[in-house]
């Protein structure tokens, strides 16, 4: 299935509850109440707080390949648009191989190709930077790709302004396992959805890391004014020995808090920098969150340690009432039957994201993000 079975365009202009709902007793094809998410006392490092978020009740999440999964074990496959005619689905038992994609459009800055070589499908999170090729990418919206998928074209951004030249001709796993864009670019991609503004923010961010080394590592602060890549300036030893000052301790302490709360289903988190409430991340289970935890919480503390410091602290109750709103202006549904809806809701000073499986024996949201605008 590609792009172009998608449903687009369902657009409804009344206020409309999302992605936590409102209906009761969540059940198959619906999405848990709000009520039924508790946040918990705050976890804080520095300017940056953290708050577990507790479910009522989880799903069997196992059936599902994270992208850093597949690309470790080379059963997902990302290439430049132009590369496709290597990339066909390996031959089934006493099956044909034919060629799954016609495209022969060259290499384009929003678009890859991706193929799922592996019996489960695989989740992709918006955020989620894929390194390599003409230029880095970060993945532009949640989706499910089908296990023993054809080639997808996969919807991306730029986050490496400047480079049109390959660096690699594939896009690697040891470069891309554990990078997650910060809440500003995760956020940018998902909501403006213009290369522009990813851009601005690319730039910004890089701009205030080089700030906060000019006076301690010159040496570093030059190299990110060198580069317009996003991932390297994260990848940058003195930006990560900053970033794991702050998401070291936090990511040490919630998953002590995770594993004790296992059988209390903690499932996500509320998310503060400077005491004010910025994004949530909720998964579908303990072990989903789990997954993603080291990513997601760099992702969090590169927004904090560029953050100039205010002393303000967010409390529980501001948390839980974050994670309550969820009545927006306009709903948009994008769908692909029988495989994933996602669903976007604007509401006052929000936006919420929503990914529902609709694979069988599923039903269920997979991911909730909310982020402040």
């Amino acid at each position: 299935m590609n792009g172009k079975a998608f449903v687009r365009g369902l657009v409804v202009s009344m206020g409309l509850t999302a992605a936590l709902g409102t209906q009761r007793g969540a059940r198959a094809g619906e999405v848990m109440p709000a009520s039924d998410y508790r946040v918990l006392a705050p976890i804080r490092h520095g300017n940056l707080t953290v708050f577990a978020v507790v479910a009522t009740s989880s799903h069997d999440t196992s059936g599902f390949l994270t992208l850093d999964e597949g690309l470790k074990s080379k059963e997902v496959e990302v290439s430049e648009l132009g590369n496709v005619g290597g990339m066909i689905r390996r031959r089934p038992p006493g099956g044909l191989v034919t060629p799954s994609y016609s495209g022969h459009e060259g290499a384009q800055v929003n678009r890859l190709v991706l193929v799922n070589h592996s019996k489960r499908p695989l989740l992709l999170l918006a955020g989620e930077i894929v390194t390599g090729g003409k230029q880095d990418r970060v993945i532009a919206k949640d989706r499910i790709v089908p296990a023993e998928s054809d080639p997808i074209d996969l919807g991306v951004f730029c986050v490496e302004p400047g480079r049109w030249v390959g660096s690699s001709a594939d896009f690697l796993p040891s470069a891309m396992a554990g990078v997650m864009a910060a809440p500003s670019v995760r956020g940018s991609a998902m909501a403006n959805k213009d290369q522009s503004k990813v851009w601005a923010e690319v730039g910004k961010a890089r701009q205030q890391m080089s700030d906060q080394l000019v006076a301690a590592a010159p040496m570093a602060s030059r190299q990110l004014a060198e580069t317009t890549s996003y991932a390297r300036v994260m990848q940058n030893g003195e930006v990560q020995a900053r970033v794991d000052s702050v998401a070291k301790p936090i990511e040490q302490e919630y998953r002590s808090t995770v594993q004790q709360l296992r059988d209390r289903k903690a499932v996500g988190v509320v998310v503060a920098v400077n005491g004010e409430i910025v994004w949530a991340d909720i998964f579908a289970s303990t072990s989903l969150l789990e997954k993603y935890w080291p990513k997601l919480v760099r992702s969090y503390a590169s927004e904090a340690v560029v953050a100039r410091a205010k002393g303000a602290q967010a409390s529980e109750s501001a948390a839980q009432a974050f994670l309550a709103e969820m009545h927006g202006r306009h709903e948009t549904v994008d769908s692909e039957p029988g495989l994933y809806r996602h669903t976007e809701v604007s509401g006052d000073g929000f936006r919420a994201f929503e990914l529902t499986s609709l694979l069988p024996k599923t039903g269920y949201a997979l991911h909730v993000a909310k982020m402040t605008e």
